[in-house]
């Protein structure tokens, strides 16, 4: 977005001092043509900038300029990392410290800037949960930030789905993820995931808890999904699937469907879609009705075709 352009070339020649217009560009990774007219936005927005001509020239800013965003307290920068999500950062127990954290930002912009960005958050709302998502409650999540920011371990009573349900678990918190909807929180040892909402107690201690050097966050939770998903879709069914079923396929089958596929003389494609249990590719493939038709392996085949017996017996 422009707004956030502008903002970085002003950081950029705070922190570089004099950057010509290629310098820029290949920064912002945007043309030459795009920077002028930037600069000519900041000019107008009353920005000290100069250009210099010749070999050694270049933009700079006049001597001693600093953009105003300074004042923030160290919560209200903690809490603009979630700026494109303040539902999440209320969830954190940040929101007070977020809006006190914008209003700072906003006052510090330029007039001009200032209303383009008041434009756009008039414009664009981000609601991350899906259409069908239930509301969980996680009432120890900002107590688990607060771990996390202070570097301390956690002595939790965990819910887990398989025998015994409750258990007492002391983590040392590596990091949050948000994912539709969902918290989760990644801890040594292991490190493991596990669910906010699923907290049914907790007690921040006074032992230190070190994240390991190198760690990324982003990285190992990209892996981990990788081996979730590896792990779900153990099992193979071969089916044949109408084009409008085909249509509403989505992430590993739709992938499988695309791979394997082979359309059939009468529209219909023959593939072999990931599964992850009899129990549950059996709902599935029920749910597709006259859509599909499980042709491997006979155990899931025999079990849907029972079904549909006994549903027609039952509507007979």
């Amino acid at each position: 977005m422009k707004s956030s352009r502008l903002l970085s070339i002003l950081l950029l020649l705070e922190t570089r001092g004099r950057m010509t217009a290629s310098e820029l560009a290949g920064e912002l990774e945007v043309s030459v043509r795009t920077v002028y007219r930037d600069v000519d936005a900041l000019h107008a927005a009353g920005v000290p900038l100069y250009g210099d001509a010749g070999h050694r020239g270049g933009y700079r800013l006049l001597a001693g300029h600093r953009s105003r965003l300074t004042g923030l307290y160290a919560r209200e920068a903690e809490a603009l990392v979630l700026a494109g999500l303040p539902a999440a950062a209320d969830e954190l127990g940040l929101g007070g410290h977020f809006a006190d954290a914008q209003l700072k930002l906003r006052a510090a912009l330029p007039a001009p800037l200032r209303e383009h960005v008041d434009r756009l958050r008039a414009r664009f709302h981000i609601d991350a949960p899906g259409w069908y998502a239930e509301d969980t409650e996680a009432p120890f999540l900002p107590r688990v930030a607060e771990a996390l920011r202070e570097g301390r371990v956690i002595a939790v009573r965990y819910r887990r789905w398989k025998e015994p349900t409750d258990v007492d678990r002391r983590l040392a918190p590596y990091g949050l993820v948000l994912k539709a909807g969902r918290w989760y929180l990644v801890a040594a040892p292991g490190p493991r995931t596990y669910r906010v909402d699923q907290i049914i107690d907790l007690t921040v201690t006074d032992e230190e808890a070190e994240v390991p050097a190198g760690f990324d966050l982003a990285t190992h939770w990209r892996a981990s999904q990788r081996d979730f998903h590896a792990r779900l879709h153990q099992g193979e069914a071969v089916v044949r699937i109408s084009p409008r079923a085909a249509a509403g396929l989505t992430g590993a089958a739709a992938r499988a469907l695309a791979e394997t596929g082979v359309p059939e003389p009468d529209g219909w494609t023959r593939a072999t879609l990931p599964v992850e249990s009899t129990d549950h590719a059996h709902a599935t493939f029920l749910a597709l009705g006259a859509e599909a038709e499980v042709l491997a392996p006979a155990e899931l085949r025999d079990r849907v075709a029972a079904t549909v017996r006994a549903l027609a017996e039952r509507y007979a």
